[in-house]
């Protein structure tokens, strides 16, 4: 199994980023997604969620109204709409999988999925 986040960068405050999570080896579409981020010297931090059904999706408190994820079953990829970026949102983004018997639930518990992928450096920065 792998995931491989990619389209982090350096962007002005303001700005935005689509981040993409490209998965292999798994059965994508019985999977639930998350996205992670962590910044130097903090914990790991929930972003966001999305269910196999593509349609219920949950975020952290920071990002909530400015991230948006979507996932593209034919693609087997997930994507994280990024807009507003603020210098806080400075970290590296990685995405998460695991299995969900349930077509509508997710979860932004780390503890749960079970696949992890290699992040994207995303710096926001004037």
């Amino acid at each position: 199994v792998q995931l491989q986040a990619s389209g982090g960068g350096l962007v002005q405050p303001g700005g935005s980023l689509t981040l993409s999570c490209a998965t292999s080896g798994l059965r994508f579409n019985y999977h639930n997604i998350g996205w992670f981020r962590q910044a130097p010297g903090k914990e790991r931090e929930a972003v966001s969620c999305v269910s196999r059904s593509g349609d219920i999706r949950y975020y952290g408190d920071s990002v909530e109204g400015r991230f948006a994820v979507s996932r593209n079953d034919a693609e087997r990829t997930v994507y994280l709409q990024i807009d507003s970026l603020k210098p806080e949102d400075t970290a590296v983004y990685s995405c998460a999988a695991y299995w969900s018997g349930s077509m509508r639930t997710c979860t932004l518990r780390s503890e749960a999925f079970r696949y992890w992928g290699q992040g994207t450096q995303v710096t926001v920065s004037s």
